[in-house]
């Protein structure tokens, strides 16, 4: 059965360790009461994923890729905490809980939801059989924040034991009734999931959006897609394509990437060596053990890191018959640190000059013995620990957002020359959260964003993306205000950075030739970046689809031979430079190709239509005019949104009078809509088929819109058709100094008026 809501495998997944569940039988009989219980609070029916048989193939000795990989993706996790379950060297603690914590904290809902009653709560349930002892309950802080479980625990003096159905028939006031915490949990289950139900109409939308010219035929209210999209990808999710060219090809990066010192398990294991003091005064030899002994602490409280412990440490220097720490060279640490088998050590010195200390500590790989990041801090001689306490944030932070780093399948050595970074753990992870939304839903993408930029308000990297996510979402006002928040950050920047922000600037407030200027810029500062595409969409907004060919055909060869996953836009940008240069044989040949990965996206079900019509066969197109509409009625599309969607098949194909018909159907089903007015109206005006009732309707809709840069330009030139240059300049100007985004025809329509003033005078 699957989940209630799409791409997820089950609603529920219950954890635990087999050897609780023996003898009584205690989990299968919980879950048995709670699915009845589910039956009567759910109308719909809630799918649970529990290994009730040892021996199906989910033993700890298995391969969790295989065997749990799907069915971890659930809505919710149910571990059973017991007196066994916290245990690091178990199956269900590391392969279950660990990997559903990793797995639901960067997928589209994260693993903290808002209640409807407006309270925050995780996606992790826990049942608790026993009461924890408080190295297990440590033990938990470390991978989630302190939560309540539901109890299912007997209370009795010396007892520590599982609560029974057979319990409730005891009249002591103190104990829990068994039915009432079955009950309790089936409705936390219920709150949790409602939450995440409320969201799923916002999580799977495309991961572009509409910019409308004043000339594109959109409505303003239609879901229903134009397909002369001008696509806004965020700069991260640009880059994580072009880092992702740099995995494949690793001998393009260093050999020091720090991606190859994080284990399988996804977490880097590291050794910190005794300190070595410096400062000729033998007080301080004692800080040498004490700076060590604080750091492993600090760095042992976080998931991603796995810290060896003191003792273990201190045993192998003493079996080296390593007392006096000057001997503890490189080398010597480096045989050590292998010996522990981590990939990672820390060396540092303690060093003073009057009352002023100071601490330096680098991070070693032990493999090549190369240091690839150093620390130094200095303090009061007098006020030690703030400055201990001060490195050991500083190193716990760089190896925190390495590991994040590598979630997004970010090159660490590459990372910085194309991003401007953080150094708070808790504002990358938003970031990284706000990253993975950014492919379904710009709204929650955005959220993280916020977060991220509430921590750090230099991270300059974020605020670029919060741009984007406005930019996609077509609320251009907020785009432009976010983009100029970036610009004025521009100087923390690299060179690359500059460019990239200097791009984005351009495309709100300078016309596509600068946008291409810094491309090619961006292009000589750095061989590797595959900006075809974007050089492709710069030339198309200027209606160069001549130029514009050529970038989108290296485009969709490097998406298909480097990440053997092309985006259905890679196909739909080069199928329209196509036909707009008359190559209409490539188009449909692409489009055949394209059926391979994608045969009923939406976008290209229109190119199929529009392409099958300029080669004149009107039964094909027939055909993917109706499945296109069809895709329409799917999305919820109105009507007069449909009529609109297939008016700009015909007017894309040259076939006027149906693109006039669909248009007039349109715009009767929504006669006081002003966008269906307008384009109505473009359509009578630019192709001279009634001017005089196109400005009728122009001047009907400016009433209901008066700022519509559409109506303006589309008024504006009527009236220079008609020859009345002075008045069609002013609407002209007016209209290009209310644009959000640059536009063509606008542009066009204003340099011919400019002109012909000109001549006038």
């Amino acid at each position: 059965m699957a989940s209630l809501i799409p791409d997820y495998e089950y609603d529920i997944f219950i954890s635990y360790r087999q050897k609780d569940n023996k003898g009584e039988k205690w989990v299968s009989e919980f879950v048995e009461a709670l699915k009845t219980e589910l039956e009567s609070t759910f109308k719909e029916n809630i799918s649970i994923y529990f290994d009730v048989n040892p021996h199906d193939g989910l033993l700890e000795t298995h391969d969790v890729d295989a065997s749990l990989k799907e069915k971890l993706k659930c809505l919710l996790f149910i571990p059973v905490l017991s007196r066994t379950y916290c245990d690091p060297t178990s199956f269900a603690w590391e392969n279950e809980f660990k990997a559903f914590i990793k797995q639901a904290s960067i997928d589209q809902f994260g693993l903290n939801v808002k209640l409807p009653s407006g309270n925050m709560t995780s996606r992790i349930l826990p049942v608790r059989i026993h009461d924890l002892d408080p190295e297990d309950i440590r033990l938990l802080e470390t991978q989630i924040d302190l939560i309540h479980p539901v109890d299912f625990v007997y209370y009795s003096e010396g007892v520590n034991r599982p609560l029974r159905k057979q319990d409730d028939t005891t009249q002591e006031l103190k104990q829990l009734i068994y039915r009432d915490q079955v009950n309790k949990t089936a409705l936390a289950i219920k709150g949790i999931i409602q939450a995440l139900m409320g969201k799923t109409d916002l999580s799977f939308k495309a991961i572009y959006s509409d910019q409308t010219q004043p000339q594109e035929r959109t409505v303003d209210e239609t879901p229903a897609k134009s397909i002369k999209k001008k696509l806004l990808i965020g700069a991260g999710i640009l880059t994580i394509l072009i880092l992702a060219a740099l995995f494949v090809w690793p001998g393009l990066v260093g050999r020091n990437n720090l991606k190859r010192l994080i284990a399988k398990d996804g977490r880097i294991p590291i050794a910190v060596m005794p300190f070595q003091n410096m400062t000729n005064d033998t007080t301080w030899n004692v800080w040498q053990d004490g700076i060590q002994s604080i750091l492993i602490t600090t760095l042992s409280i976080s998931g991603e890191l796995k810290v060896r412990q003191l003792e273990t440490i201190t045993n192998m220097l003493k079996s080296k018959g390593l007392t006096d720490y000057a001997s503890l060279t490189p080398s010597v640490a480096g045989l050590i640190s292998k010996k522990l088998e981590t990939s990672v050590y820390i060396q540092g010195s303690i060093k003073k000059s009057g009352n002023t200390m100071r601490l330096n500590a680098q991070l070693i790989n032990t493999k090549t013995g190369e240091a690839f990041k150093s620390f130094q801090i200095e303090g009061a001689a007098d006020s030690i620990l703030p400055v201990i306490d001060s490195l050991s944030v500083k190193i716990q932070d760089f190896l925190l957002i390495s590991v994040m780093k590598k979630e997004l399948k970010l090159d660490i050595e590459n990372y910085e020359k194309y991003f401007s970074g953080t150094s708070s753990p808790e504002a990358f992870r938003y970031y990284m959260y706000g990253m993975k939304a950014f492919k379904y839903d710009m709204s929650i993408a955005r959220e993280w964003f916020l977060k991220a930029i509430a921590i750090d308000s230099n991270f300059v990297t974020d605020i670029h993306e919060i741009c984007y996510t406005y930019a996609n979402d077509g609320m251009y006002k907020q785009a432009k205000q976010w983009c100029l928040k970036a610009y004025q950050k521009r100087d923390r920047l690299n060179m690359f950075q500059k460019l990239e922000i200097d791009r984005t600037y351009a495309d709100f407030f300078e016309t596509p030739n600068e946008s291409l200027k810094y491309l090619r810029q961006m292009k000589e500062y750095d061989v590797l970046f595959p900006n075809y595409f974007m050089m492709g969409v710069e030339y198309s907004k200027m209606e160069q689809y001549d130029k514009a060919v050529p970038e989108f055909k290296k485009n969709l060869e490097n998406s298909t031979k480097v990440w053997s996953d092309p985006w259905a836009v890679d196909y739909v940008y080069l199928v329209i430079a196509y036909y707009k240069t008359g190559q209409y044989k490539k188009a449909k040949k692409l489009l055949k190709e394209s059926e391979k990965n994608f045969p009923d996206d939406e976008d290209l079900t229109n190119c199929k239509a529009i392409v099958s019509l300029c080669l004149g066969d009107t039964v094909a197109a027939n055909d993917y005019i109706k499945k296109y509409v069809s895709q329409l009625k799917e999305n919820s599309a109105s009507e007069a949104a449909i009529a609109n969607s297939v008016a700009s098949i015909y007017w894309e194909s040259g076939f006027l009078d149906k693109a006039e018909e669909y248009d007039r159907q349109a715009l009767s089903l929504k006669p006081d809509n002003p966008g269906l007015m307008s384009i109505l109206a473009s359509l009578l005006i630019d192709k001279d088929r009634n001017i005089n009732e196109g400005l009728e309707l122009a001047d009907k809709a400016l009433d209901l819109k008066p700022n519509s840069v559409a109506l303006l330009d589309t008024k504006g030139w009527g009236l220079f058709k008609q020859g009345k240059y002075e008045e069609a300049l002013k609407l002209l100007e007016k209209a290009d100094s209310l644009k959000t985004v640059y536009g063509h025809t606008l542009y066009l329509h204003l340099e011919a008026a400019k002109k012909a003033v000109a001549i006038q005078k």
